[in-house]
């Protein structure tokens, strides 16, 4: 009997634990303090926070950033979490012209439904009406609107930046210009109860994990169904720690040769595959559909070997065996255990196609070395750490057809010693 209800408990926790992954990160990337309003809550402690207001970054993603896991360092982030409970909004964008730019619109149970972006909607001054389930009325007129399956959004918003001050400076001008409002023109600023502080990011008690569950799937019913809930107590604690460890430690094994993987291919919606929804809540969370954003992924080199910053590897893109994206790509180094950037001598976290400096070969092709020390080429260093495992994430932006058909083959991991 205890293994049949652990099984139990075990199927309950993948196919929820997105749910509970997205409360505790609105808890911890939601405002707790307006500069106008003050504490949503009336004190720092309280776990209510302000929404339905952008916050953004003004600066490029480092080591000492730990909110997000995975995070990309090419962009400016810009975010902010709907509520939807009280009514429609309208988000104002400015003009973007031909500079890379997308708003992802992730329900609560990660599925990242819809955009708005240099991709789908232009680069054009535009207005995104957004609404929540059961709301009937009229939808304003050159409005782009986008229907959420939830009273709870997510919606991640990155914008192309050159990592130099005049560039930055012309970004952050751009996000202060996006606006959410209520269509009667009001400022569309509330108040919601995140339910839990939001910083731990551990395995979750059973009776928390429980009490978040309840409160999220009353806003955000389960499309796609959760078979058994609530799971049996007794072997709750258990399940979470077992599938928590597990997601976070397996590698990966490669599925399109030389050590890569392809993270993700939802373009809008998980469907069933609760397993691939509960691997990328827990490991990157935020994570955008193939057609904005692919993610290739490697854990391992070329013959299967955990990557490890003991050793030094080489990635080589032959001529003719370039990248095809309709916007730009780059390659991210994280460590294995935080899942975050890591701190390196020259501060560089990603190299890709507009790295400044970057050589490329007498042939035309590009060679990049992995590795702690610098190997006397930094112009295509992308630095490791140091006796320390880490991974690579291959982030390709508006990739072309050979990419999302999977007819493209990657180049391997190659160790070098």
């Amino acid at each position: 009997m205890y293994d049949l209800e652990l099984r139990a408990s075990r199927k309950a926790v993948i196919e929820t634990l997105p749910l509970f992954e997205m409360a505790r990160m609105r808890a911890a990337t939601t405002a707790r303090r307006h500069p106008v309003q003050g504490y949503a809550g009336g004190d720092p402690k309280s776990t209510m926070r302000w929404v339905n207001q952008f916050t953004h970054t003004h600066r490029l993603l480092g080591p000492n950033d730990k909110e997000v896991v995975t995070p990309n360092n090419d962009t400016l982030f810009s975010n902010t979490w709907l509520d939807l409970s009280h009514g429609p909004v309208i988000i104002d964008v400015p003009e973007m012209g031909d500079r890379y730019w997308t708003l992802g619109f992730l329900d609560a149970w990660t599925n990242p439904w819809a955009y708005a972006g240099r991709r789908t909607t232009g680069g054009k001054a535009q207005r995104l009406f957004v609404h929540g389930p059961g709301w009937q009325g009229e939808v304003p007129a050159e409005a782009h609107l986008i229907s959420a399956p939830g009273d709870d959004v997510w919606i991640i918003g990155r914008i192309l930046v050159d990592n130099d001050a005049a560039d930055i400076a012309a970004v952050c001008r751009l996000q202060e210009r996006f606006a959410i409002r209520r269509p009667n023109g009001t400022e569309a600023l509330s108040r919601l109860d995140t339910l839990l502080d939001g910083r731990e990011r551990g395995v979750p008690d059973a009776a928390e994990y429980l009490r978040i569950l309840g409160a999220m799937m009353k806003r955000n019913p389960a499309v796609h169904g959760v078979e058994q809930w609530p799971p049996p107590a007794d072997t709750l604690p258990k399940a979470l720690d077992q599938i928590y460890t597990e997601l976070r430690a397996d590698p990966k094994p490669s599925s399109v040769g030389g050590g890569w993987y392809v993270a993700v291919m939802v373009r809008t919606d998980f469907g069933d595959d609760y397993l691939t929804r509960a691997r990328v809540a827990r490991n990157w969370i935020g994570t955008l559909g193939i057609e904005e954003a692919m993610y290739v992924m490697a854990e391992v080199d070329a013959d299967g070997d955990a990557l490890d910053g003991s050793h030094r590897y080489q990635l080589r893109f032959a001529p003719g065996e370039e990248l095809q994206v309709d916007s730009f790509w780059s390659i991210t180094l994280y460590g294995s255990v935080e899942r975050l950037l890591v701190a390196n001598p020259i501060g560089r976290h990603s190299i890709g196609d507009r790295t400044r400096g970057i050589r490329r070969d007498a042939d035309g092709g590009l060679t990049l070395r992995i590795q702690a020390d610098d190997p006397g080429t930094s112009a295509n260093w992308l630095p490791a750490p140091r006796d320390e495992p880490f991974y690579l994430t291959l982030r390709l932006y508006q990739p072309r057809s050979v990419h999302l058909d999977g007819t493209y083959r990657y180049p391997p991991v190659m160790r070098l010693d």
